[in-house]
């Protein structure tokens, strides 16, 4: 399970507020593990543990999942502050 530890990140990273980087994100969340996967080819294990995850994430629609947002999903409240979506 030594592979899994580069793959554990990727969870844990929080989605932007602002929704106009949410596509940047999801971008570099899936090269990072498109090359994570091509370079270090971790066991079937850990692939399967971190797809169960995800997997898991996703289809709960936490607000988490960098492949999509929800349309159930609430915006936290500073997502709507002039001050942040302006940065």
């Amino acid at each position: 399970m030594y592979c899994l530890q580069w793959l554990l990140p990727v969870l844990l990273i929080p989605k932007p507020l602002n929704p106009a980087l949410w596509f940047n994100h999801s971008m570099f969340m899936g090269f990072y593990l498109l090359s994570f996967l091509l370079e270090r080819k971790p066991c079937t294990i850990c692939a399967l543990v971190f797809l169960a995850a995800l997997f898991l994430i996703c289809y709960s629609c936490w607000g988490n999942c960098f492949l999509y947002h929800c349309q159930d999903a609430v915006l936290p409240d500073a997502a709507h502050d002039p001050a942040i979506i302006g940065t």
